[in-house]
Parts: structure tokens; C-alpha cells; sequence
């Protein structure tokens, strides 16, 4: 079913807006756009040096990929991406394609390459994932390129639809397919890429929300007290121990970042590629009641094992991952809050109300921390 979204089309110095309608509503890293919020991630208006990405203009774009030596129509169309932006860009007599801009200093030339070449190396086994396009063949990083300061790659496009969590055939392919992943993982293990850790999710989250003033200052005794709590339960459980092996994932593992299609799943947007337990890849693909998320888990693992030992022991960790997960991410809107986008995509974020129902979310989690692990079904 196609749908009218907007498109950027621009001639040098002319940029309007109109309708067309395209096949799928993706931007080829796992983030479904509904039709009605793409306006949620516009081209950067331009005259503005506040934010590196006001200088990612629509003539930019059209450059860095005409660098490549391919001819653009001057279609664009703003993918709804936030780390980093991302745009299909129309291309004279061939199929558009997908031009990622990472953000500026976030990761290292080295780290972007390393997430490059895994990806490859992925698709060269002939598991299901969107590798990046050769940029210069003869270079040492041949799929990474930069363009007035941004680096950038070009990925082909390629839609598909989230995958079913209530299928148990859908759960068990993710499953095989994530335990393919983490298989092949072991013989790349990675070297510039970040490695799991409490105090750069956790710890480092609650300091930073602190320390520029975020947190309301009648909230704040609350959110220290159930912060400090929630940590002492995490480190309890010490996902960083050596009981855990620490594998290469894909690390940002959420149904989002799964595209279905001919009958399998596609795996998409490696950005957050990092070593950790193999658990970060799976706990995400579980949701419902208990018996719903045991049912899940069992399809998940028994595909997991047509490939990889799981270890049941990792179970616990699925409460102080998700609960690390949830502070980073309003750590990661803060750090995030002089882009300009943040401001207009999340309105609701940084208000008194929005740090009260987290400071209750947090408590609610910290109850979830104390409660038994999640465990396999029992067998009739």
C-alpha cells in the first residue's frame, strides 16, 4: 500500500515540497514512519551555526552524494531518524537511495568502519542484514565518506514490514537469526567499538541529569534516592561479569530495527554495534504478561540454539538491561536537547510532569528488579 509523504525536491538553491508516494515507510534503518509524522524529522532550516546539523543543508546532502559520482534527481525526502540524520535521495535513471549522516563526534572514523566491515562480514555469511555501499573501492575505509565535515555512507533502500511478536514462527526465525548473528560475532570480535557497562547506561545517565540541572529541583531527593537504589540493584546482578560471555551484538535489537520481508527477518541499523551479554539482543522481542513472555522466549531460544549455546543465567539481567535502557534514554534526550530537532519531536520531554512519571516508572522498575528472574516455561 503506497502513501502520500512529503518530498523534498530541490534544484542548487531551491528546495519545495511535494507529494509522492513511495513503497514503503521506512527509512532502511528499522524506523517505521507513520504518514502523518514525517514532518517529525525536517531538513535543517538554514542561516544557523547553534547546531552542527543547521549546516546540513538540502543543497548538502545533494552534494556529498553527488561526490560519489552519482547524478542526483534532487529528490529528498527526511527519513525519521534522530542520532543521526538519514534521507532517501532520488538518483537520475536508477533507485533512490538511503544517505546516512552520522552525527558529528559521536563515534570515531575507526568505530563507524568497524560497525561497516561487521555488517559486511555479516552479509558475506549470508546472514539477512543491510551492509553499506562501496563509496571508493581503493580506499582503506571504502564505504565511509565525508562532505564539509560529515561523514556519511549510502545504504541501498530497502522496505519491509516490523515483524509479528505474537507469531511464534516470527519469534523463532529472530531468534535463529540473532543466534546466527552472535555466532559469526565471535569471530569478529571488536576492537574500537564500545563495550557494555553500568556506568555508561546507568551511573553516568543519573550524573548527567543532575549535574545540568534537568531534574526539577522539588524532584530531586526522589530521583536520587530511587536512582541510587536501582543502581545498587543492577550492580547486584553484574551484567559486566565474566559468568556473562561478552560477544559482539548488534546492540540496539528492538522489533523497530527488524524489517520482514520474503519470508525472513532483515536486520537493520548496526549503529550501536558494541560486546556485551548475548541477552541485550533478545530481551527487547519480549513483551506481555509472564506467561505471553515465556511462550516468547522459548520460541526465541530454541531457534537462539540451532546455532549458539544460550545461557539460561543471562535471564536475570533482562530487568537491570531494560532498566538501564529506560534512564539512558532520558539521558539521551538531554544530551540531545540543543539539537533542534529533539525540541520539536519531543515536547513532552523535560517538563515537570514528564520527570515526576519518570521518577514513577523508576520505582515501578525497581520493584520489577526485585522480583524473580524470567524463566523458561516448564514442559508438560
Amino acid at each position: 500500500m503506497k502513501n502520500e509523504n512529503p518530498i523534498f525536491r530541490g534544484v542548487k538553491g531551491r528546495i519545495s515540497v511535494t507529494n509522492q508516494p513511495i513503497e514503503e515507510d521506512d527509512d532502511n534503518r528499522g524506523n517505521l514512519i507513520p504518514s502523518s509524522s514525517v514532518s517529525e524529522a525536517p531538513l535543517p532550516e538554514t542561516g544557523t551555526d547553534e547546531h552542527p546539523y543547521q549546516k546540513l543543508t538540502p543543497d548538502t546532502v545533494i552534494d556529498a552524494v553527488e561526490s560519489t559520482g552519482r547524478y542526483s534527481d534532487a529528490r529528498i525526502l527526511a527519513l525519521n531518524s534522530y542520532e543521526n540524520r538519514v534521507y532517501q535521495v532520488g538518483i537520475e535513471d536508477s533507485d533512490p537511495l538511503i544517505a546516512k549522516f552520522y552525527r558529528p563526534e559521536r563515534w570515531g572514523v575507526e568505530q563507524i568502519d568497524e560497525e561497516h566491515r561487521f555488517t559486511q562480514y555479516l552479509f558475506d555469511e549470508e546472514i539477512p542484514v543491510v551492509p553499506p555501499l562501496v563509496i571508493s573501492p581503493d580506499s582503506e575505509m571504502p564505504t565511509l565518506s565525508n562532505h564539509e565535515g560529515f561523514m556519511f555512507a549510502l545504504y541501498p533502500r530497502q522496505g519491509g514490514r516490523a515483524p509479528q511478536l505474537d507469531d511464534l514462527e516470527h519469534l523463532h526465525q529472530l531468534g535463529l537469526f540473532i543466534g546466527r548473528i552472535h555466532a559469526v560475532g565471535k569471530a569478529f570480535p571488536l576492537q574500537h567499538r564500545i563495550k557494555f557497562n553500568v556506568s555508561r547506561f546507568g551511573s553516568d545517565c543519573v550524573e548527567y541529569l543532575l549535574v545540568n540541572n534537568f531534574i526539577p529541583s522539588e524532584l530531586i531527593g526522589a530521583y536520587e534516592a530511587v536512582t541510587r537504589e536501582i543502581l545498587e540493584e543492577i550492580t547486584a546482578s553484574d551484567p559486566e561479569s565474566d559468568a556473562y560471555d561478552q560477544i559482539t551484538l548488534h546492540g540496539d535489537c528492538h522489533p523497530g530495527n527488524v524489517l520482514w520481508r520474503d519470508d525472513r527477518p532483515h536486520f537493520v541499523d548496526f549503529d550501536d554495534v558494541l560486546t556485551g551479554p548475548a541477552i541485550q539482543d533478545l530481551w527487547m522481542l519480549l513483551s506481555g504478561d509472564l506467561h505471553n513472555r515465556q511462550m516468547q522466549l522459548a520460541e526465541i531460544v530454541e531457534g537462539y540454539e540451532m546455532f549458539m549455546p544460550f545461557n539460561l543465567a543471562e535471564l536475570r539481567l533482562i530487568e537491570p538491561l531494560r532498566t538501564l535502557r529506560m534512564m539512558h534514554y532520558s539521558a539521551w534526550l538531554a544530551r540531545r536537547w540543543k539539537d533542534p530537532a529533539f525540541p520539536i519531536s519531543f515536547p513532552w520531554f523535560n517538563t515537570p510532569r514528564y520527570w515526576s512519571e519518570h521518577i514513577l516508572e523508576c520505582k515501578e522498575q525497581l520493584s520489577n528488579l526485585r522480583e524473580p528472574a524470567l524463566t523458561m516455561p516448564k514442559v508438560p
